[in-house]
């Protein structure tokens, strides 16, 4: 049996899930120290017992972030960093959507049309034009960090479905879109929530099976890549979604599996044990 996860560099950068300050407050101008907001409640022990089923008899590394939309509570179940394979195209656009706002000017016709091809139908060739559009992985790396995002490491040599993330990273690339206090715009975050929720139908697996069918439905991207040197699957999904009259940020990544399909049986898993264990703790019904 493979352990859960994977382990950290010694030496890697780290960040906690629900982000904010490390220390006991910060300093002001007269000298005493502000008393920090409160951190949203973690949901790490939530997502533990919902997913060390599943860790115990998988036979791949996976790992899950989440993030309730209405309290803030978040959580992040495994640790290390995986491949992007296509759920990278979310950071792609945000990228280009964040120099056009730099510019002060609208998407052309053909930026439009590049990148509704790849978010919608996961269109690797207009993700190349759009990568080098951006400036690859140096223009990728500055947006991410404009948006929070400190351990995700474009690919190299155009390669960007090899960009390295974490759970937390993608937490915080979706929480710029679904929620207030981004860089990016009004406009921005809406144009890109609307491209992931009008996936092609065989895009629309992964973490859109924890979804119940209420509210706003699912907004999602996947991402899925053979590994030449193992034989073994990458295979990702980010996006948001409603279930128990809650909105959720859901993140799962996963490397590993045998096949495509079984690594999209624990995608799905994942995202539904993780996000009814959340509903349930949440909603009052588990005693949380």
């Amino acid at each position: 049996m493979r352990s859960q996860g994977y382990s950290r560099p010694v030496n890697g950068p780290t960040r906690s899930a629900a982000g904010g300050s490390e220390g006991g407050g910060v300093a002001r101008e007269d000298g005493r120290r502000a008393v920090p907001p409160p951190r949203p409640r973690t949901l790490t022990g939530v997502l533990a017992q919902a997913l060390d089923p599943v860790a115990g008899r998988s036979g791949a590394y996976f790992s899950v972030g989440l993030r309730d939309l209405r309290s803030g509570a978040v959580g992040v179940y495994g640790g290390g960093w995986y491949d992007t394979a296509s759920i990278v195209k979310v950071g792609i656009l945000a990228a280009l959507l964040l120099t056009a706002q730099d510019e002060g000017r609208q998407l052309t016709a053909q930026e439009h049309a590049h990148a509704d091809a790849m978010i919608r139908h996961s269109d690797n060739a207009a993700a190349s034009a759009l990568w080098r559009m951006i400036g690859g992985a140096d223009g990728l790396d500055a947006a991410h960090r404009r948006l929070g995002l400190t351990e995700t490491f474009g690919g190299e040599a155009g390669r960007w479905g090899l960009t390295r993330t974490t759970a937390a990273d993608q937490l915080h690339l979706l929480s710029s879109v679904f929620e207030d206090g981004s860089a990016l715009g009004e406009w921005s975050r809406r144009y890109i929530g609307t491209l992931m929720g009008r996936t092609a139908d065989d895009q629309s697996w992964g973490v859109s099976a924890a979804a119940d069918g209420t509210g706003a439905g699912f907004r999602l991207k996947n991402g899925w890549l053979p590994r030449s040197t193992t034989g073994l699957w990458d295979v990702n999904s980010i996006g948001q979604v409603t279930a128990g009259g809650r909105g959720y940020l859901v993140v799962v990544l996963s490397d590993g599996s045998p096949r495509m399909d079984t690594g999209v049986a624990l995608v799905e898993e994942a995202a539904r044990r993780a996000v009814a264990a959340t509903t349930a703790a949440l909603n009052g019904d588990a005693g949380w």
